[in-house]
């Protein structure tokens, strides 16, 4: 669920060893709550990934490799959720499918602190948590298809035209999805901004390497307080899926 609707800051993409490249993730303050930092001291190192870094504080290490079944101390099958926000999905999805391993995206880092939360009060031994830009981590440092799923929930529309080249959703972003997929594997999305959900489903008919569309919503996914919202403006949720091209 990316409930996170934030992209680079002016500082992050301008600063010396910064990326320069735009992306889609706005770096919200990153002040911690007393109990949420009582609870990244108590199982962050066990939960939250230490990413070798090529700069900015989101970037990855391109000669850096997850090694997947250490990370969850077993193999299973791996969902990556880009943009988990405050976790409400990919904890929900992770006690709904124990046999599965969950990996979340996000930059905001109180996001992640409160989904440790979560993964404390509800027991949760699958989900791991990444401070990362999703892009580089599909470009090189998770294994080539290594994903049963992937998921970008509300992903930020960048609403105002101008900014519209900030969107995540582009033909080269499937590129690296199609890389990080299984050959069988399912790339999920949704919105609720009307022409975000076009330009997805024009992503998928001009890329290359995914086949798909529109599609009915997803019934794996539990409705979160950030589609209620939507929904009481009343917006349309739209669900989209792609498959790589066979």
């Amino acid at each position: 669920m990316t409930d996170s609707r934030r992209s680079t800051s002016p500082d992050d993409e301008l600063a010396p060893g910064h990326r320069r490249e735009l992306v889609s993730f706005t770096r919200r303050g990153g002040r911690l709550k007393e109990r949420q930092q009582r609870v990244w001291d108590e199982i962050g190192d066990r939960f939250v990934l230490e990413v070798p870094r090529a700069g900015a504080s989101t970037s990855v290490d391109p000669d850096a490799r997850l090694d997947v079944p250490a990370t969850f101390g077993r193999t299973a099958p791996l969902v990556v959720e880009i943009g988990s926000g405050h976790g409400d999905t990919v904890c929900a999805a992770a006690a709904a499918c124990p046999d599965v391993d969950f990996l979340a995206f996000e930059v905001w880092v109180p996001g992640i602190a409160q989904t440790l939360l979560t993964i404390r009060r509800e027991g949760l031994t699958n989900v791991r948590l990444a401070e990362v830009n999703a892009p580089e981590a599909l470009a090189t440092w998770l294994p080539e298809h290594s994903l049963t799923e992937l998921h970008t929930w509300f992903p930020d529309p960048w609403h105002k035209t101008r900014h519209h080249k900030r969107r995540l959703v582009t033909v080269d972003f499937t590129h690296l999805v199609a890389r990080a997929l299984e050959p069988s594997g399912v790339w999920r999305l949704a919105t609720d901004w009307a022409d975000y959900a076009d330009q997805m489903e024009q992503v998928i008919v001009e890329s290359p390497v995914l086949e798909g569309g529109r599609c009915e919503r997803y019934e794996h996914r539990p409705v979160t307080r950030f589609e209620t919202k939507g929904l009481a403006k009343g917006r349309t949720i739209h669900d989209l899926r792609a498959v790589p091209v066979s």
